[in-house]
């Protein structure tokens, strides 16, 4: 509801006015703060004229079945952002916290602004089978590369080579990730999408070649430690040898040109191109359960939950 002609209110609805979906996004939080995690909403009242009625709009207002938002005074960091005007009905709304949404921008704007990849190089990603992993591959693939890929089951190894990644290993199976990875990429790997970090990181830059170049997603190893820096060898010698780029990002950074990466997302899932997947949990009340289950590697693809 609109008390003063700048607030309006979005209920978490998708379809007909009977579910929503709400992103998992995985982050360090600290007991008492409240989970800001982007739902995909309409807007069921308003008095502010960008906003009508039964406007799609994402906020990270976080796990919640209604939302009153200011709609002028806007955090820059947390915008209110609408569904693009020419969004496909033929696609559903739940790409908009995928392959369209956060997830998509980041593995496009991460793997091509980055790593830069060229045709005929070798990309690896670890976190394969997730939201943000699975993308990183088929770019890759788009673009020319070699793409090869960690996950954590056999049936997400499975699945990555059915979306068209070169290599794939089973990373809690194989008996030295060392040798996996000399097995998957033999000509050493120009490209490397890190969501993993600690120990695996270490262990993947001994495999890159020379001028290559690291784009650091996440460290899903390490959120749960108390001190994540406390692990691993130290890798300054092998990025000094190797003479890699290593950098670490928020996708937030290329919030200008996400409108243009979503549409080529878009024209990408629309030719076939890009292939998606969600894990979906059913009930507001699952949220933590999925939520903690994402952690540890129990979703293939984007992992939401309809409410």
């Amino acid at each position: 509801m609109l008390w003063n002609d700048r607030r309006l209110i979005a209920k978490n609805i998708l379809d007909i006015g009977t579910k929503s979906i709400l992103t998992l996004y995985n982050g360090i939080y600290n007991v008492g703060l409240t989970s800001h995690f982007s739902p995909v909403t309409r807007v069921i009242e308003s008095k502010y004229s960008d906003f009508p009625v039964g406007t799609v709009v994402m906020h990270r207002y976080g796990w919640c079945t209604h939302a009153v938002l200011n709609a002028k005074e806007q955090d820059p960091q947390s915008p209110i952002r609408k569904a693009p005007a020419d969004y496909p009905k033929d696609l559903p709304l739940s790409l908009l916290l995928g392959a369209v949404g956060m997830p998509g921008m980041t593995a496009y704007f991460g793997l091509l602004k980055l790593c830069d990849p060229k045709e005929g190089e070798t990309v690896f990603v670890n976190g394969a089978a997730g939201a943000v992993g699975n993308l990183v591959g088929q770019i890759a693939k788009i673009k020319g590369c070699k793409a090869v890929g960690a996950a954590g089951s056999d049936a997400k190894v499975a699945w990555l080579k059915e979306i068209g990644f070169d290599a794939a290993f089973n990373y809690k199976t194989v008996s030295s990730l060392d040798a996996a990875l000399k097995e998957a990429a033999p000509n050493g790997i120009d490209c490397y999408f890190d969501n993993v970090g600690a120990d695996f990181t270490s262990t993947v830059l001994n495999h890159m070649n020379q001028f290559g170049r690291v784009a650091i997603c996440g460290s899903i190893s390490t959120y749960n430690d108390k001190d994540p820096a406390g692990r691993g060898p130290y890798p300054f010698v092998t990025i000094l040898s190797k003479q890699l780029t290593v950098t670490g990002f928020i996708v937030l950074r290329w919030f200008p040109e996400w409108p243009q990466g979503m549409a080529q997302m878009v024209q990408w899932i629309k030719e076939g191109k890009i292939k998606h997947r969600e894990h979906v949990t059913e009930g507001f009340e699952n949220m933590p359960k999925a939520f903690m289950g994402m952690l540890v590697g129990e979703n293939t693809g984007k992992a939401v939950v309809k409410v």
